[in-house]
């Protein structure tokens, strides 16, 4: 899936300030147009003809590239299990990966990666680019030469500034699993709206160091990847007929549905709508509740339109983004299996800052 790794030339000498992986999977930020003015892929081997800058980093930089580049809206979990292994793989060798990927799924791959490397201590930074690197007006220049500085910036004690997953877009880094695009046409593509930025870039890179996650003590990494994609996302609207709520709720083989509500966690008391949800349920499948509304939480029981939600066993999201729930439902399926009640306890526990419970 890989091609052979490549060590890019930049000014380091026999003592680097540190050593970093930059895995590409394809995305806006690589593409270049060719003489017919179309875009293409460029080889990430010539960086360095593209970005000169990466050359004067004191650092030792290598490339690992997909063999056949994504647009990121083709990325499954096939994607994110290879980019996690590919850093499992080299963790003990790099202080820092920057992963370059699509923008259309970045959160959701981010939030992949914070689920699957559990107790992380070194900074994995999703970076890409709404224009080109070949456009005049690029921004990838500043968002990968940026991702860089942060994967390689260190603590006092010589450990990782941000030792998380993140998406570093547009001068700002957001947690990974926090983050949602927002924008197609403007730079600043990413919101956390739910969780403070981890650093803003200026002059200099002004780190919010109370928001970044602190590794827990005497842990060593766990990795995880069993992803099970048979989950529903059922997105709430006003009109929304009985049919559509039956269809999308009995989906063959379906696991588990995320259910997006209105504001707080309310939804329809319809009798037609209560007893499919309550029929869903009953067949075993989990119900995770979260909030259409890029700000606030899932409060079930506020109001009576999410009381009889609670009642009946759906699960509340808190302030769990859309991405990062699907992503979780998967990979906490995945990984219990028939489990039900261990994974719908794992789907309301924080596991890497991806949701606040109080």
């Amino acid at each position: 899936m890989f091609k052979p790794k490549v060590i890019i030339k930049t000014a380091a000498n026999r003592h680097p300030e540190a050593s970093l992986l930059i895995i590409y999977t394809g995305g806006t930020l690589g593409m270049v147009y060719d003489k017919e003015g179309a875009l293409v892929p460029f080889d990430f081997e010539q960086i360095l003809e593209r970005i000169p800058s990466i050359g004067r980093f004191n650092l030792q930089i290598t490339v690992l590239s997909f063999v056949e580049l994504i647009d990121s809206s083709n990325a499954t979990p096939d994607t994110w299990q290879a980019i996690g292994r590919a850093i499992l793989n080299n963790y003990s060798e790099y202080d820092g990966f920057v992963v370059i990927h699509g923008t259309d799924t970045m959160a959701h791959g981010a939030s992949a990666l914070s689920f699957m490397l559990q107790h992380l201590t070194k900074p994995v930074i999703f970076t890409g680019a709404q224009l080109p690197i070949g456009a005049v007006r690029t921004d990838a220049r500043e968002n990968l030469l940026a991702a860089i500085e942060i994967a390689s910036a260190k603590n006092k004690c010589g450990g990782a500034l941000v030792p998380e997953v993140s998406i570093y877009f547009n001068y700002r880094l957001l947690r990974g699993n926090r983050a949602k695009k927002v924008q197609s046409i403007l730079f600043d593509a990413f919101e956390s709206n739910n969780y403070p930025l981890l650093a803003e870039a200026g002059v200099e890179i002004n780190y919010n160091h109370s928001a970044i996650l602190k590794p827990a003590d005497g842990t060593s990494l766990n990795f995880r990847c069993c992803f099970d994609p048979r989950v529903v996302l059922l997105k709430l609207f006003p009109g929304m007929s009985k049919q559509y709520v039956e269809h999308v709720l009995n989906i063959p083989d379906t696991r588990g549905v995320v259910l997006e509500t209105y504001g707080s966690g309310n939804a329809p008391t319809f009798p037609w709508f209560i007893q499919a949800v309550e029929k869903a349920i009953t067949e075993g499948k989990i119900v995770l509740n979260v909030s259409q509304c890029l700000g606030g939480r899932v409060v079930q029981g506020r109001y009576s339109t999410s009381r009889l939600m609670e009642e009946m066993g759906v699960l509340n999201g808190f302030d769990l983004t859309t991405d990062a729930a699907l992503v979780k439902m998967m990979l906490v399926l995945g990984e219990y299996g028939a489990e039900a009640e261990a994974a719908k306890k794992e789907l309301v526990t924080p596991l890497c800052g991806e949701m606040s419970v109080k």
